[in-house]
């Protein structure tokens, strides 16, 4: 990612993608057009962040209040250019 797209860029899901809870499962879903991703650990918290109205840095100084000491800094703009590579999130 560059840098001026990591800062720049206001994450938001694509329009046919879906956050939701699975309280059966207790984790959180991304909800595609005939498939679903099952978020692990803290990724439902991160997407849900991801509303377009928050920057990649604005999200990591969020997470970073948040769980002190998680390597925020270093793991979330990776996977959220995942995301991005994968189509769902824009």
């Amino acid at each position: 990612m560059k840098a001026a797209s990591a800062t720049d860029w206001r994450p938001v899901p694509a329009p046919a993608v879906v956050l939701r809870h699975d309280q059966a499962r207790d984790t959180d879903l991304l909800l595609l057009p005939e498939r679903v991703v099952v978020l692990k650990g803290g990724a439902g918290t991160l997407v849900g962040l991801c509303d377009g109205t928050r920057s990649v840095c604005d999200i990591v100084d969020e997470l970073a209040e948040r769980f002190p000491g998680a390597p925020v800094a270093t793991d979330v703009p990776p996977f959220l250019e995942r995301l991005r590579t994968e189509g769902w999130l824009r």
